[in-house]
């Protein structure tokens, strides 16, 4: 089968400057890689892969570009590969690589790595006062301070650290396998540039110190469990100049002997006698900000809820507080003397006596009963 027009392959035309040759080649490279096709598409695609490579291998280098256009396929030996000059195949198939699988390339010119320091966490655990109202609270977080002995060079008192011999100082290599040129960090020196044949016995050769700082922290009013503060440079220092991690203050809400939180609202679970569910009354509920009075009507059932708005917590993005939930639990008296359980049993008479009416759930419960066996 004939070849196509280098030109044609790459969409591009014949005065076509480098960098457009080199921008389309990506394009079709990008798009017809055989890791991006898969199933029957693959087979094409490589053809067209291998298509586009060998166009941009032929109109990237100056001199077989010049003999390509004047005597076509003629002028240029096919089993030429490779290389190029600058800005030739492997330079621009190792962008693409890079593009692809996410690497990260050196700097123009060399020069070290640097890199971000990483985050820390920090697990605090608060009251839900302290969580409503907010607090300065200070905490311990691991620091690093230069090295004394080797003022922070890593290497050992009268030594000095000598530039890597792999990277020649730049902190990074170039892998090349073919076609394949990919630049990552230096494995030998870590993207430092530079190896300590002597570190020191004090840091280990890392230059630093960890100790202990203490730090101000300010948790805001209406924090939440599960919510985290920020300290912007808190955390661990980066490497080769690069800039600090940040710390990351993760809120745990001790369990409460009262009040349940979600979110803004509270709640909590009042009991009561059956005497004051029976006749009503009114009754002392705990709130954040001290007592509240609730009148329970006469006949409350175990379960009643009573709202008590502006009670509850007001959230770190809240405009107005949440609300109380009070939850009625009527309970049962227990130990009961003699004397005590022959009024029950004359009360009981009593209540029988009357039917139903004494029981809002008696009636509708004996009916569901006979339903259900019938």
């Amino acid at each position: 089968m004939a070849k196509r027009d280098y030109y044609d392959v790459l969409g591009v035309p014949k005065n076509a400057p480098d960098e457009e040759i080199k921008k389309a080649y990506r394009k079709h490279a990008m798009k017809h890689h055989p890791d991006r096709n898969q199933g029957d598409a693959t087979k094409v695609a490589e053809e067209k892969f291998k298509e586009s490579k060998e166009a941009y291998e032929m109109l990237s280098d100056p001199q077989k570009r010049a003999a390509y256009d004047q005597h076509g396929h003629a002028g240029v030996d096919p089993n030429m590969r490779g290389g190029g000059g600058p800005g030739g195949f492997s330079e621009a198939f190792g962008d693409i690589f890079g593009d692809m699988f996410g690497q990260q390339r050196g700097r123009p010119g060399g020069g070290r790595q640097v890199f971000r320091g990483s985050d820390l966490s920090y697990a605090m655990e608060l009251t839900l006062e302290e969580a409503a109202r907010g607090k300065d609270a200070q905490i311990r977080i691991p620091s690093w301070d230069a090295c004394a002995p080797c003022h922070g060079s890593g290497a050992k008192p009268g030594t000095q650290a000598k530039t890597c011999g792999t990277c020649s100082g730049s902190g990074s290599v170039q892998m090349r396998q073919g076609f394949f040129s990919v630049q990552q960090t230096c494995p030998t020196c870590r993207g430092t540039g530079k190896v300590i044949p002597e570190p020191c016995t004090s840091c280990h050769g890392q230059g630093k110190i960890k100790k202990q700082k203490t730090l101000e922290v300010k948790i805001p009013a209406g924090i939440d469990g599960s919510m985290r503060i920020r300290s912007a440079g808190n955390g661990e220092p980066g490497t080769n100049g690069g800039p600090p991690g940040d710390l990351y203050i993760e809120i745990r809400l001790k369990k409460h002997d009262i009040f349940e939180r979600d979110g803004d609202d509270l709640h909590c679970s009042v009991p009561i006698s059956i005497v004051t569910a029976s006749l009503g009354g009114e009754i002392e509920v705990p709130t954040l900000a001290g007592k509240a009075a609730i009148d329970i009507p006469e006949g409350t059932q175990t379960g009643k809820q009573f709202r008590l708005r502006g009670k509850g917590i007001k959230g770190v993005r809240a405009s107005y507080p949440g609300d109380l939930y009070c939850h009625i639990a009527v309970e049962t008296p227990v130990k009961l003397s003699e004397h005590q359980r022959k009024l029950l049993r004359e009360l009981d008479e009593s209540l029988k006596k009357a039917g139903g009416k004494h029981s809002p759930n008696g009636d509708s419960w004996s009916d569901r009963l006979k339903s259900f066996f019938s």
